[in-house]
């Protein structure tokens, strides 16, 4: 059985997940050309001094990439179980209902992941034969609320998607808008390092939001 739902999410999800790392990679490669642009004209010594006097990872334009991938994910996964009755009748599967929303919103949760984790490690490995440690450490904790922040997007989504009234969508949406904001809220190098831990947890709790809208919908709140 648990197979079968996994089997499901898969194909409702595959071409997005495709999609979206043919965006990551394309993305990435775009911001490692741009680097390697400059150590071959200027020298890597150029780009440490860019990288240690400007707030300049050469990787902002992937700002957004992480959080556009999650809250598709999550639209592309759920919305056909709303419009097409698919949540109900997956609800009355011989499997607790929590356990069905947690295996779903898991396998979402695993893609992004999987996506984010290969994408990260693709840019360290390419900087590691160009930068300093310090200097490869500036680059990825920049980094790093864009990805907990496509993690955040696709929890609201869902969280949204899955509510059965449109009034509290809405306000699902807002608040997701309003939370989502905090991770750009600067755009300084490193300036989320102190609390980049808590908001990542944060993030993982929201995601059990979901079971909320879910156990409405099984109530048959309208």
């Amino acid at each position: 059985m648990i197979k079968a739902i996994l089997y499901k999410e898969w194909i409702k999800t595959r071409y997005l997940f495709l999609l979206a790392a043919v965006i990551l990679a394309a993305f990435t490669a775009y911001c490692q050309l741009r680097i390697g642009k400059v150590v071959s004209l200027r020298g890597a010594t150029h780009l440490w001094e860019i990288l240690l006097s400007r707030d300049n990872t050469f990787y902002e334009s992937m700002r957004y990439v992480p959080l556009f991938s999650g809250v598709l994910l999550a639209l592309f996964q759920l919305v056909p179980e709303m419009q097409q009755n698919r949540l109900k009748l997956c609800l009355h599967l011989p499997l607790p209902q929590n356990k069905i929303i947690g295996i779903m919103l898991g396998f979402g949760v695993s893609l992004l992941l999987a996506l984010f984790v290969v994408t990260y490690l693709i840019i360290f490995l390419y900087l590691n034969p160009i930068l300093a440690p310090e200097l490869i450490s500036r680059v990825m904790l920049t980094m790093l609320p864009w990805y907990v922040a496509g993690i955040a997007g696709y929890a609201f989504v869902a969280f949204a998607v899955l509510e059965p009234t449109w009034r509290r969508r809405l306000l699902n949406v807002l608040a997701g808008a309003a939370f989502i904001q905090i991770f750009y809220l600067s755009s300084y190098a490193e300036a989320y390092n102190q609390v980049i831990v808590w908001l990542l947890i944060i993030t993982l709790a929201l995601v059990g939001l979901s079971f909320l809208s879910v156990s409405r919908f099984k109530d048959g709140v309208q």
